[in-house]
């Protein structure tokens, strides 16, 4: 049986492997997995603070603020104030939207090639165990802030 520092430290592993993986599908792009999923976000839930993107990502605020910048100098992501004139929105912008398309269909491809490695029930079983882990890991943060 396997203790939890295994199970764990194989986590981060795979973890560290896949952002390699969209790291290199992402290059001729000059994106970064980590860029890839602030976009990714703001395509999927829409305009967001960079405090909700935080939250929303779970990365601290100086590493957001970094990514963003490089982001914006990029010419993919923007500023705007929302409703709230106090509260800037992130969002993408047109050029961001154009070529989505083929960042996302290059993501696609490679997740597609990697799941197969599994069969179709153990991808389902991995799915809910990881989003009902996800879940418990948020609601037990969000009771010690």
């Amino acid at each position: 049986m396997t203790n939890n520092h295994e199970l764990f430290h194989s986590i981060q592993q795979l973890s560290r492997h896949l952002s390699k993986y969209i790291n290199e599908v992402l290059q001729p792009y000059g994106l970064y997995s980590a860029q890839w999923s602030v976009l990714y976000t703001l395509k999927t839930v829409g305009s967001l603070t960079q405090a909700e993107l935080c939250d929303y990502l779970s990365v601290k605020a100086p590493s957001m603020s970094r990514m963003t910048q490089r982001l914006i100098k990029q010419g993919y992501v923007a500023y705007h104030l929302g409703e709230d004139k106090r509260k800037k929105h992130l969002s993408l912008t047109d050029k961001a939207l154009q070529e989505y398309p083929l960042w996302e269909q290059s993501v696609l491809t490679e997740n597609q090639q990697l799941a197969a490695t599994l069969p179709q029930p153990s991808r389902e079983q991995l799915h809910l165990l990881i989003a009902g882990w996800n879940k418990q890991l948020k609601r037990r943060r969000n009771e010690h802030e």
